[in-house]
């Protein structure tokens, strides 16, 4: 697990989020009982079934999933909602909160079930069957980088929670979501947004016939400033090609992105710098702090339906840089006005190079038992990192002045796994998996202490059982081990980066188990409304931190989270759909800390109520519209709940217009009250200039933005 920005305790949030799935147009994904399907809206089997009926915008009816958490999300959705940052799509996923805390060319900060994700760690995310997530990053173990998505080339998002799944290996404990783009489009688009603050982006997306496939393309730019004293400056470019081909039952894809993007940061700030009036609420204390990075993929789709089953086949190829300025803690470490000779600060630069090489494939027989419908499948993923290098500096003004730790690495992972799923009765089903996996490191670094190599093997069963459906509602069991890598540096690490003469340190466990469990149902029963509710709770056996500021791996205590979901959507007039989401969730260490037993045992960020609420209008002549809003209540800061945050409250609004057709207009207005809330908050000890050596211990916070309008005018051609 990763802890990046603070030098304080684990930075490791536990929140229970409800993320608005907005339910826009008509109804539910209809699927005839007798089917037995083991994921959403893919699984079929010898028995031939009745026909399929999709209308609207979600396919998580009755009778499409494994879990009452597992669903999908359908284009028309995303379409309906305003964005404030590409990676906000993750928020159609149900229990998904994303922040930010820096640059808005840095990974977002991600919540879901319990979990103060950080930039991805234990939610795996995937586009176009790529693996988002990456380890051993110079910024955190999982980062998760999603600014180079188009949300207009978004096909689907299909969604799990919990390690109840066969398929979902690293990184997936808490969740995943696999993002799907669009072969073809069915015109195409021009769009040009204008903002405050220096706010632009223009997008071109088309596809066309070439040969005997369809060539998909968009080009997109966009420049933004912020409400920040410090103009951001963030620009980025953003290019993808996609060739789709074959027959019905035999489709390939080809795709290639291309994404560079420079930012300047405005990092949390000390609440006492802002009360002294040193800086203000979007002020800066160190104005160099940004980055820049890069991603260019080349990645292959392929699916085949055979008369027993179906194969699939996806391989890519990834090359990704990154260079990231920072500073925490301002003059904690560097104190340049108690020290002649100390010219720096505390500001440092974790950088790397990667390249990402991996194939995923899987064949799926239809086996019956008898007249029982059922289903087998069996796959392989491999996965190969290398990195050269990635690394930790001290910079003055984006200039290194020294290395702390530089390391080379290499990174393989294989997961096989078999999954088996039958309808034993016409009211129960079952899924059984299993799951291995292998993870081999190798790390040749600066320090000579921390150079080594390291293996590890991990076997993940899973089960599911789903009743009914009676009345029209279905009943979800859920159990299942799974794991969660740390970053490889940390698994041969013998000395501390910053102290490589001091005291040896332990090195961290390569792989590390989670249990989870589910108790879930979904309903139809009324008329119009679709309703979930889930009980879960997840245990992990330790959440050690990799500390990117410091280059070495902080261990913690194993924790124990569990809370309560309920999502609903409902369909109050032809033109007006309600969405109200809730999750109250409970996060605790399960044991004393080992260095101060009467610290506590609250989960530093731990989020325990969150309430989303939306209203969409469609179709209501020329005009749409939506209004969303979100609220995530206090949490504690500190083991022992001494310090907690305020509460957020958050509202989008967009109104539109068509004039025909082919041309529409959009407004867009985030934080619609102009609420003055965080994004995220943290609570450790920093230096500002004057302040005793040691630093002052305070809340250190990100401020949401304030009120904004956007004007979107697109053409479709």
């Amino acid at each position: 697990m990763n802890r990046l920005h603070a030098p304080a305790r684990p930075t490791r949030c536990a929140i229970a989020c409800a993320a608005t799935l907005a339910f826009t147009h008509s109804a539910h994904a209809q699927i005839a009982p007798a089917a037995s399907p083991a994921a959403a809206a893919e699984v079929t089997t010898a028995t031939q079934l009745e026909p399929v009926t999709v209308q609207g915008n979600y396919l998580n009816s009755v009778g499409s999933s494994d879990a009452a958490s597992q669903g999908s999300v359908t284009a028309k959705l995303i379409a309906s909602r305003p964005t404030l940052r590409p990676a906000e799509v993750l928020e159609f996923v149900p229990g998904v909160i994303v922040t930010q805390h820096s640059g808005d060319g840095k990974a977002n900060q991600y919540f879901l079930r319990g979990f103060n994700l950080d930039h991805g760690t234990d939610f795996a995310s995937f586009v176009a069957g790529m693996p988002v997530n990456m380890p051993t990053h110079a910024h955190g173990h999982g980062y998760s980088d999603l600014n180079w998505l188009i949300p207009e080339l978004v096909n689907r998002i299909s969604y799990k929670k919990g390690p109840y799944f066969a398929d979902e290996g690293d990184f997936a404990s808490a969740g995943a979501a696999h993002i799907s783009l669009f072969d073809t489009l069915a015109q195409g688009i021009a769009s040009l947004t204008l903002g405050e603050r220096g706010y632009r982006r223009g997008l071109i997306a088309n596809s066309s016939p070439i040969g005997s496939g369809e060539l998909l393309y968009a080009i997109e730019a966009a420049h933004n400033n912020g409400p920040w004293e410090n103009p951001e400056k963030f620009h980025r470019a953003n290019g993808v090609l996609r060739y789709s081909f074959g027959a019905a039952d035999a489709r390939s894809s080809l795709t290639a992105m291309g994404y560079s993007a420079g930012w300047n940061s405005t990092d949390q700030i000390p609440q006492r710098a802002v009360d002294q009036g040193r800086v203000g609420r979007f002020g800066a204390l160190d104005p160099t702090d940004g980055g820049f990075t890069s991603r260019y993929s080349l990645s292959y789709e392929f699916e085949r339906k055979l008369a027993d089953g179906a194969f699939k086949l996806n391989a890519y190829a990834i090359q990704s840089q990154l260079k990231l300025y920072s500073n925490f803690t301002f003059f904690q470490e560097h104190p340049i006005d108690l020290d002649p000779n100390e010219i720096n600060g505390d500001q440092f630069e974790q950088a790397e190079r990667r390249k990402v090489f991996g194939l995923a494939a899987s064949r799926r027989w239809n086996t019956p038992v008898g007249a029982r419908d059922g289903s087998t499948t069996i796959g392989v993923q491999l996965r190969h990192d290398r990195l050269d290098p990635v690394g930790l500096y001290n910079t003055v003004a984006r200039t290194r002045v020294a290395t702390t730790q530089e390391s080379t690495v290499r990174e393989t992972s294989v997961g096989v796994y078999a999954e088996n799923a039958t309808q034993w009765l016409p009211w129960l089903r079952g899924v059984v998996g299993l799951r291995a996996d292998r993870f081999d490191f190798k790390v040749d670094s600066s320090i000579a202490a921390n150079s080594g190599s390291k293996s590890a093997t991990i076997v993940s069963p899973k089960l599911s059982m789903i009743l009914g459906p009676w009345a029209k509602t279905e009943y979800f069991v859920n159990y299942g081990h799974g794991f969660h890598s740390n970053d490889a540096r940390g698994t041969t690490a013998t000395v501390a980066a910053k102290n490589p003469n001091g005291p040896a340190i332990d090195a961290v466990k390569p792989l590390v188990r989670s249990k989870g469990g589910e108790l879930g149902l979904r309903t139809e029963i009324i008329p119009g409304l679709q309703s979930s509710l889930s009980l879960w709770a997840l245990k992990l056996d330790s959440e050690l931190l990799f500390v990117g500021d410091a280059g070495e791996t902080e261990p913690s205590r194993a924790s124990r989270r569990y809370g309560v979901e309920w999502n609903n959507h409902y369909i109050a007039r032809p033109w007006l759909l309600l969405d109200a989401d809730l999750a109250v969730s409970r996060a605790r260490f399960t044991e004393p800390d080992p260095t101060d037993p009467l610290l506590g045992n609250h989960i530093p960020g731990s989020i325990q109520t969150v309430v989303s609420l939306g209203a969409t209008v469609t179709d209501l002549g020329p005009w749409f519209g939506q209004f969303q809003v979100r609220y995530f209540g206090p949490r504690a800061l500190e083991e022992n709940n001494a310090q907690r945050s305020k509460a957020t409250t958050l509202a989008y609004l967009r109104a539109g217009y068509k004039f025909n057709r082919n041309v529409k207009v959009a407004l867009d207005v985030f934080n619609l009250f102009n609420r003055q809330g965080s994004d995220i908050d943290y609570y450790y000890a920093s230096r500002l200039k004057g302040e005793p050596a040691g630093g002052v211990n305070d809340i250190h916070f990100h401020p949401v933005e304030p009120r904004s309008v956007r004007l979107s005018l697109i053409a479709n051609f």
